[in-house]
């Protein structure tokens, strides 16, 4: 029987009022940790700020070449803590989700991450959990989870990206379907639709999660990053945009010495040991 590989949430045990986000750094992975599992790891504000603080670290940390977004405990998020949260969306106060001079992790505005992230989510995992999911750029899932666009079913719409990326991902019909109605959806639906990229049992998630992470750390960090920005720049500016971009950043690229560790490794036919410059 294969042991599931999580990380175990660090002593002492997180506020259950409060919750918090765990960050680790190991093998040039960092691992970033949702831990209020009392609560369905509900979000509130300070968990808001603080996952917006550990992608910046993330962000800023050169030995960090991927990231790793995970629970502690059996559920990946409930999505936002509405009693907490509420009062705070009727009076306009945006503090808590849009803090100032930190990567947002949903990457809508403001500081963009420019580095790669796999999630890894199981259980059940609502609103928030679902717009946080698709904002990363590979996502694995555990054949148990219970997706759900909500809002609708509280008053209240979808403003963490799913207007936008569900609709890119699955389509104009699959997405209303979804997000109208609040209904729930299963892991293979998810994966019909590409919300998520694989399916794999509950204590393998975080392990496929980990495979996955580490085949991108160990890939030149500066081509990484150039890939993921000439994908934005192609979905949000069109095909022209990313083109025209293409000679100047490749031989910028080409002229660096991961370029040239990535030859001397193809010539020496082993593997290459990429410093990210």
């Amino acid at each position: 029987m294969k042991t599931d590989e999580t990380p175990l949430a660090p002593e002492p045990i997180a506020d259950p009022e409060i919750g918090r986000i765990t960050t680790s750094l190991s093998n040039n992975i960092f691992y970033i940790g949702i831990d209020r599992p009392t609560k369905l790891n509900g979000f509130t504000p300070e968990m808001f700020m603080q996952i917006a603080e550990a992608f910046t670290e993330y962000e800023n940390n050169h030995d960090a070449r991927c990231a790793i977004v995970f629970s502690h405990g059996p559920h990946f998020t409930a999505g936002i803590d509405l009693p907490k949260i509420a009062p705070l969306m009727k009076s306009g106060n945006r503090d808590y989700l849009h803090p100032k001079n930190l990567i947002d992790p949903l990457g809508l505005r403001g500081h963009i991450r420019t580095k790669p992230v796999v999630c890894a989510v199981r259980g059940i995992t609502f609103t928030y959990g679902v717009e946080l999911s698709l904002a990363c750029d590979v996502t694995i899932a555990a054949d148990n989870c219970r997706f759900s666009q909500l809002e609708v079913l509280r008053g209240i719409m979808p403003t963490g990206g799913a207007t936008i990326r569900f609709v890119q991902r699955a389509g104009w019909g699959n997405a209303m379907k979804y997000l109208l109605s609040g209904l729930e959806f299963n892991s293979e639906e998810a994966l019909k639709m590409n919300i998520v990229q694989e399916v794999v049992k509950p204590d393998e998630v975080f392990s496929r999660a980990k495979d996955i992470a580490t085949s991108i750390a160990a890939a030149a960090p500066l081509a990484v990053k150039e890939t993921i920005k000439s994908a934005k720049i192609a979905l949000e500016k069109g095909r022209e945009a990313a083109v025209s971009e293409f000679d100047p950043v490749q031989e910028m690229l080409a002229s660096s010495n991961d370029a040239k560790e990535g030859v001397e490794a193809f010539k020496n036919k082993k593997p290459p040991s990429f410093k990210g410059n």
